[in-house]
């Protein structure tokens, strides 16, 4: 079995942030306070946030500065109630910004952080693991390709919100966002027992979707390269609802109509509970 190769995916974030900036730049005065499928957040929040997954890029990885330093974190939880609360308090500020402010600043930093971006070693170790897919260590590809999740499907919330999400439905954008977000399934079916040579089998539709293999070998699950012949259960996935289901935008109830599973049932239903993002 061969395993999935590296994202090499720098150069997309250039073209990733221009459609944002597009998309914001069209909005209407109402369009900003539309209410977003992530609770508590409209449409400048998430905007705002953006702005931070910027900043917050720029500062601690190219300048190096620590700024807030996270204390008494002893589980994945303690770090999610962390970074929620970074989250919140970023956003609460940013209220008082206008969203043609809001715009200059996106257009600024998001340049700044493409650059940075284009110039890490994709092969050198990362400052922070993928913990979603469950690496105590990564390598800087896998960070990299972390970080254009964050931006694809943040921006998705703000399209989904106001009528223009399926621009980035395309094989450029989309698949790249659920290649790696794929990359949680080893880790979130780890706890499921199989039979040697066992595999199961994912498919999303839609241009920028595709299908994904996870084999059973050597006591443990692995994406793979080749096709299951036989998998022990498919399961297909309407592409428009795919990154809201792997980033808490859709209730289980409401995915499973968008969701059909051939074969054992149980392990197919499995994927309902995967997260591609700290959450």
């Amino acid at each position: 079995m061969t395993p999935l190769k590296p994202i090499i995916i720098t150069d997309l974030f250039y073209k990733l942030d221009a459609k944002l900036i597009e998309v914001l730049e069209s909005l209407s005065d109402d369009d900003w306070h539309k209410p977003t499928i992530a609770p508590l957040w409209n449409v400048k929040d998430i905007a705002a946030h953006l702005l931070d997954t910027n900043i917050r890029a720029i500062a601690g990885g190219r300048d190096n500065y620590a700024g807030i330093q996270a204390e008494n974190i002893n589980s994945y939880q303690d770090l999610v109630a962390f970074l929620n609360k970074l989250n919140a308090d970023w956003v609460n500020a940013c209220k008082r910004m206008s969203p043609k402010l809001l715009i200059e600043f996106l257009a600024t930093t998001g340049k700044q952080f493409c650059d940075y971006i284009t110039q890490l070693n994709p092969d050198d170790k990362a400052k922070f693991s993928v913990a979603w897919a469950g690496e105590e260590e990564s390598k800087m590809w896998f960070h990299i390709a972390r970080e254009y999740t964050e931006k694809f499907h943040h921006q998705q919330q703000i399209r989904l919100a106001v009528g223009k999400d399926d621009e980035l439905y395309t094989k450029e954008f989309y698949w790249p966002h659920l290649e790696t977000s794929m990359r949680a399934l080893p880790h979130h079916y780890r706890a499921v027992s199989a039979n040697d040579g066992d595999a199961i089998t994912f498919v999303i539709t839609c241009e920028g979707g595709g299908t994904w293999n996870l084999y059973y070998t050597n006591n443990q699950w692995m994406l793979v390269q080749e096709n299951a012949a036989q998998p022990i259960s498919k399961i297909t996935i309407d592409g428009t609802i795919a990154w809201r289901l792997f980033t808490k935008g859709i209730s289980k109830n409401a995915a499973q109509n968008h969701v059909t599973i051939e074969g054992k049932q149980a392990i197919g239903e499995k994927i309902f509970d995967m997260l591609a993002v700290m959450a």
